[in-house]
């Protein structure tokens, strides 16, 4: 009589391009494929729920409108929209980065509650990897978020008083910006006990930031203490170097300064973030 077998244990499926690197240590080529094989995954986690792109599909449309046509009279007077559309659709540029970086938080708290890096910590891949691939999925999340902001403007009459470079230069530098924010809301996202905790954090720290700027309105007309504030808010210095680099102005304080906010959140957060995730898994 022979003995019953038992059965294998199940192992956890790998996804493709996460296979075991052949050595303990992992490899910067490794790495880089695991990365592609997580941004693979989340992009089919996205068309999956195609619900999820509604925020970068809608949000730009519906704040335009909203403000163009709400608030552009009162702010620019009546019948000069078109004067506050090339004011406006700029300084959007910049809170399209803020708000999207916001649901890198709560999407990464909600993957800890299901128990989906519960899977990642059994497979060899670098903890950072993980982070990295939301950051680049939720960075073409704003790209698309910034082309129909900038669609949508073009179709309100915005006109480049520049040049197509210097559009580009603005679309890229609140592009970089917005990822720099992205370590900020991920970093919550890894304290924070629940999604909603996070989400409030979050709108906490962005309506002072958003309208304690120069997004919407001149800071002129602001008392004085709120005006010192704008001065040295990253979204105003954003929102000034995008409007400059498509309409026309000095461009190398805000981008300067822009740049020197992405790089220092980016420094300070970005190891925070992995090293609390690491802890975490």
């Amino acid at each position: 009589m022979s003995a019953a077998t038992r059965p294998a244990p199940a192992v956890p499926a790998v996804p493709a391009g996460l296979a075991p690197p052949p050595e303990g240590r992992i490899s910067p080529r490794a790495g880089l494929r695991h990365i592609g094989a997580l941004v693979r995954r989340n992009v089919l986690q996205i068309r999956q729920d195609p619900e999820s792109m509604f925020d970068v599909l809608l949000m730009p449309v519906v704040f335009t409108l909203l403000f163009v046509y709400v608030f552009g009279g009162a702010i620019s007077g009546k019948g000069n929209q078109q004067e506050y559309v090339n004011y406006l659709v700029p300084g959007l540029m910049a809170m399209m980065g803020m708000n999207i970086a916001m649901a890198v938080g709560t999407g990464i708290n909600d993957d800890f509650r299901k128990g989906v890096m519960d899977r990642f910590r059994t497979l060899p891949i670098a903890r950072s990897s993980v982070l990295v691939a939301k950051i680049v999925v939720e960075a073409g999340r704003m790209l698309i978020a910034i082309a129909i902001l900038l669609a949508v403007g073009f179709a309100l009459g915005l006109q480049i008083g520049t040049s197509v470079l210097g559009l580009l230069g603005a679309v890229g530098l609140s592009l970089l910006f917005g990822t720099s924010l992205m370590w900020i809301f991920m970093l919550l996202g890894l304290t924070m006990k629940t999604a909603q905790s996070v989400q409030g954090m979050a709108m906490l720290v962005l309506m002072p930031l958003q309208f304690g700027s120069s997004i919407f309105t001149p800071t002129e007309s602001m008392p004085g203490w709120l005006e010192a504030f704008t001065d040295v808010n990253p979204l105003s210095n954003l929102a000034d170097a995008a409007r400059n680099l498509i309409n026309g102005g000095p461009v190398a304080g805000p981008v300067g300064m822009t740049l020197a906010w992405a790089a220092a959140i980016t420094l300070v957060t970005a190891p925070l973030a992995i090293s609390r995730f690491r802890r975490k898994t």
